[in-house]
């Protein structure tokens, strides 16, 4: 008897110890189907949008949100002389940067701010801006993404490091304050990803950006896995408690 009640406490202790192992297990699983069903229904807004007609960017809505992901057109005078490095960027493992040049629109001071493409950069922060000129006037394609950072560039102050460097045209944040702080002029609350041309047909033209990826990702596997561990550490668990009962 003194023996049997002895071995009670351990026996309790296994059993905690099990369900909270498993406790934690499946809240971490339903974590992961948390993610995967806010995947798909990114997924879904991106298949619904990137469906739909293309659409002058001047005729967007001023709710980003419903603009993003929109396919759209634009055409207007480029300003290379105000072209932006956002950087760094890879491309299939080599350095290098996107170049945002701005977009005059008609009967405004507003700019838009085109991603013209990936270049190569050995240092992934800097190139020679004349190399990559296109022309004058341009007419684009592709699409709307927004400005969803923010690095604190307060106005008045130098632009923190974190944010890029004014002088050099240098971006590492898609902060819509800071870029109007290198480019000197009011930019659009949407930028363009032009993908009218997918490859890098030229040396003097940026590899085009190509539309977003459609995938779930791993959070499916995940979950199984954070379940499965659950299921090993109850039944251990109730395993271990019952050969310590019957001892």
């Amino acid at each position: 008897m003194t023996m049997s009640r002895s071995r009670t406490p351990r026996v309790a202790l296994t059993l905690t110890v099990a369900l909270i192992v498993a406790a934690v297990c499946i809240r971490l699983g339903f974590w992961q189907t948390s993610r995967l069903t806010a995947r798909q229904a990114y997924n879904a807004t991106l298949i619904a949008r990137l469906g739909e007609p293309s659409v002058p960017v001047g005729t967007l809505p001023a709710d980003t949100a419903t603009g993003h992901y929109r396919l759209v057109t634009a055409h207007g005078a480029m300003r290379y002389d105000r072209d932006i490095v956002w950087a760094p960027r890879m491309r299939y493992g080599s350095p290098g940067v996107n170049l945002l040049t701005p977009m005059a629109m008609p009967g405004t001071d507003t700019v838009v701010l085109v991603n013209r493409g990936w270049a190569y950069s050995p240092d992934a922060k800097s190139v020679v801006f004349t190399r990559w000129r296109e022309g004058d006037t341009l007419s684009v394609s592709g699409y709307v993404e927004i400005w969803g950072q923010d690095c604190g560039a307060a106005a008045g102050a130098s632009l923190p490091v974190l944010c890029g460097d004014s002088a050099t045209r240098l971006l590492r944040k898609l902060d819509r304050r800071a870029a109007e702080r290198i480019v000197g002029f009011p930019v659009a609350p949407y930028l363009i990803m032009q993908t009218s041309d997918s490859v890098l047909h030229a040396d003097s033209v940026p590899a085009r950006v190509e539309q977003p990826i459609l995938a779930e990702g791993s959070h499916l596997g995940y979950a199984l896995q954070w379940f499965g561990f659950a299921t090993i550490a109850l039944v251990g668990g109730v395993a271990l408690a019952a050969r310590e009962r019957s001892r």
